[in-house]
């Protein structure tokens, strides 16, 4: 589905009204050839379509709220200098509660006359002044101007439309909770109230409930072993029996019907050790397939590590994985093993195949009981890595950013493995330690902490540390 956003173009009317009629035209173009849904006021509504008297602020506020469902973000444009308080009223009038970006457009220093001059950074100036006023929060482009046909200008809407999907990908959050924490763990203790004061609420099922339903379908029902085949075609299966792979597919199968019922857009699982003890599998493929449709799936009831994964996905738009900040790399300070057993999406490793949970099944389990984990390695590449957490002591949510690459070093080992670069790497790692973030840190193979940040910081109000700020 396409995003939308909404488009205000601005004017004041003893500046030249011919740049505004261009410009209109030019932005509007370009937004819709970058592949988005746009909500302007046309030249019937308003002169040239622009904002510039009371008026045409609430015409475009009207035309705003009857669109709210989609409108995911605001984009103003400035041809010219602009009426900053009208374009102020129009969005405050809206009631939208959505991020704002303010584009002006260039001066020639060639065409500086009277019919000419554009004057736009002023009245930018101006605009950001106003919406200061107003208390509305609002994003920069990257330069004070840009022209709408320029590769920065497509670069800053796609991050500005990324912090906008992740804005509105947090608004009214449902995130799911399936068993109980590991009692070892306290580390991935979270707070439900501190999470609903920020709009995001938690359906809870027991583990007990969801395998009473698994044990309600029939080995022989059409569905398990169109579920069977599913994962043949996922993962590679070889050396695994069929007796588990027909458990994973019915758990698949009644996960996918509670998200249905429960509209969750991602969900933590209580991974070990009751479901290889009374089910006799990992669920770590299950979850690397829910995780690779875009519906992220965070191990050992990390609820707050999925959270990240969810808006890690939602600024790159490709799917995340929650790894364990593991070993060092022999005196590398700079880099770490990521490691877990794994649940990674199929899309976060190479050589990917099913194998079983090694270190369960030393101690707790049998291998027969532990089938199901996912192997592989990371891929080389971008990486962006991020945490969200409860504070109980401050009562917020607070979290962490990083950017690095996965390199192409490799170890003979189990799970899913890759080793990030961070620089100065120390200093985030003892950050991490002194603040009480948890083990697990969510990944994604792209470049957006600048997204993240800008969503998180400005809109949602977490307390972000930005390592590579």
């Amino acid at each position: 589905m396409k995003q939308t956003l909404g488009l205000i173009v601005g004017s004041r009317g003893f500046f030249p009204e011919w740049l505004v009629k261009e410009g209109r035209e030019i932005v509007l173009s370009q937004l819709k050839k970058w592949g988005y849904d746009v909500v302007v006021l046309s030249p019937e509504d308003t002169k040239h379509g622009a904002v510039q008297t009371w008026e045409d602020a609430q015409k475009c506020a009207a035309l705003f709220d009857e669109n709210r469902k989609k409108i995911s973000g605001i984009v103003v444009t400035l041809p010219n200098f602009g009426e900053e308080k009208a374009i102020a009223d129009a969005i405050r009038h809206s009631g939208l509660n959505v991020p704002v970006l303010i584009h002006a457009f260039p001066d020639k220093t060639s065409a500086l006359d009277v019919k000419s001059r554009r004057d736009s950074f002023c009245g930018k100036l101006s605009i950001c002044n106003n919406l200061r006023q107003y208390d509305i929060p609002f994003t920069l482009t990257s330069e004070h101007t840009e022209s709408p046909d320029s590769v920065i200008f497509k670069e800053d809407i796609a991050a500005f439309a990324g912090v906008s999907r992740i804005v509105s990908g947090f608004k009214n959050l449902k995130a799911g909770a399936i068993g109980a924490r590991p009692n070892a763990f306290n580390t991935v203790r979270y707070s439900e109230k501190i999470l609903e004061s920020s709009g995001i609420s938690v359906e809870v099922i027991d583990l007990s409930e969801v395998l009473a339903r698994v044990e309600k379908l029939k080995d022989s029902d059409k569905k398990v072993a169109n579920k069977v085949k599913d994962i043949h075609n996922y993962i590679n299966t070889s050396g695994i029996p069929d007796a588990p792979l027909v458990k994973m597919a019915k758990l698949w199968l009644v996960i996918n019907e509670w998200i249905k019922e429960t509209g969750v857009k991602l969900f933590a699982f209580q991974c070990w050790s009751s479901i290889q003890e009374n089910f006799g599998i990992m669920p770590c493929a299950v979850m690397s397939m829910f995780s690779d449709n875009l519906i992220p799936a965070a191990c050992e009831v990390d609820l707050t590590g999925g959270l990240a994964m969810y808006a890690l996905q939602l600024a790159s738009q490709k799917p995340s994985a929650l790894v364990d900040w593991n070993n060092n790399v022999d005196d590398d300070p700079d880099k770490a093993i990521l490691f877990h057993c794994s649940n990674y999406p199929k899309s976060c490793l190479e050589d990917f195949r099913m194998g079983f949970g090694d270190i369960i099944s030393t101690s707790a389990v049998s291998k027969e009981q532990a089938y199901g984990t996912c192997y592989g390695t990371i891929p080389s590449g971008p990486v962006t890595i991020a945490r969200l957490a409860t504070d109980d002591i401050t009562g917020s949510i607070t979290g962490y950013l990083a950017e690095g690459n996965i390199t192409a070093d490799k170890f003979p080992t189990f799970g899913g493995i890759g080793v990030v670069e961070i620089e100065d790497l120390q200093d985030l790692l003892a950050f991490l330690c002194e603040n009480g973030f948890e083990h697990h840190a969510a990944i994604n193979l792209a470049h957006s902490a600048n997204i993240l940040y800008e969503a998180f910081d400005k809109y949602l109000g977490f307390d972000t540390y930005w390592h590579n700020a």
